[in-house]
């Protein structure tokens, strides 16, 4: 599957290595496109999964405020819900990013 943005592939992985967590496609990091992605300092705590980090997707095409994020250090029983470990994989904002 790929994530794109102004026509750009930011993120190309199998299906199967995608998790879905609540409707979003979370990528793993080394799927992602180098220097698409920088922090973000919107924060958001999600009750069962942890503190969120946010991320700008900037391309050619521009740049998209909190287009993207992931949770660097979920919480480890997030893992059970879940049913792997998504430490660092990134979901996109489908009002933005194209999945598909």
């Amino acid at each position: 599957m790929k994530a794109t943005v102004d026509g750009i592939v930011i993120a190309d992985a199998p299906r199967d290595n995608l998790i879905s967590i609540e409707g979003n496609w979370y990528f793993p990091p080394t799927s992602l496109t180098a220097g698409v992605l920088s922090n973000s300092p919107t924060a958001y705590n999600c009750s069962w999964k942890g503190d969120a980090q946010y991320h700008d997707v900037t391309t050619a095409g521009g740049a998209h405020h909190d287009a993207a994020w992931s949770y660097p250090t979920p919480y480890p029983a997030s893992f059970d819900r879940v049913g792997k470990d998504y430490s660092s994989y990134v979901a996109f904002d489908k009002r933005v990013v194209t999945i598909g």
